[in-house]
């Protein structure tokens, strides 16, 4: 085992499904948008209806962005503990392979909060969007039912 295991480790398993998480935050983000542009409120004549239509897909944004840091905090305990492993086999304390070690395993909870933080914005803000049209839609039954 070497410096190159955990940097595999951490590039391609933890930092890979972070990347894959963090597309399809921005894709499911971006389908939301899309839809919430083209929804004609009209076409619902039932509130259920309508919060089922608007809320498809915000619950995976959510979880991404609630737990993106506990995979970017799992690939940092990965790095650390195969560094211990390190030092342990070969009995050298080599200061700059234990920092490179701890520096590679500590970009997992970075990119884990480079993850989360934009999906929590993306989920507040089409939560936001989700409360104005549902509104919008009562607003617009109690104006047809007042006619």
């Amino acid at each position: 085992m070497d410096i190159e295991l955990t940097k595999d480790i951490v590039d391609y398993g933890i930092i890979g499904i972070l990347g894959l998480m963090s597309f399809l935050s921005v894709w499911f983000y971006i389908e939301r948008l899309i839809f919430f542009k083209d929804i004609n409120l009209a076409d619902y004549k039932q509130k259920q209806k309508l919060e089922i239509d608007l809320t498809n897909n915000i619950s995976i944004i959510s979880s991404f962005g609630s737990n993106a840091p506990y995979i970017g905090l799992l690939g940092t305990v990965f790095g650390i503990i195969i560094t211990f492993y390190i030092m342990g086999q070969s009995g050298d304390i080599d200061v700059k392979i234990i920092m490179s070690s701890l520096a590679l395993a500590l970009k997992a909870t970075a990119m884990g909060l480079i993850v989360a933080i934009p999906s929590m914005m993306f989920y507040n803000h089409l939560g936001r969007k989700i409360e104005v049209l549902i509104a919008l839609w009562e607003i617009k039954q109690k104006e047809n039912g007042a006619d």
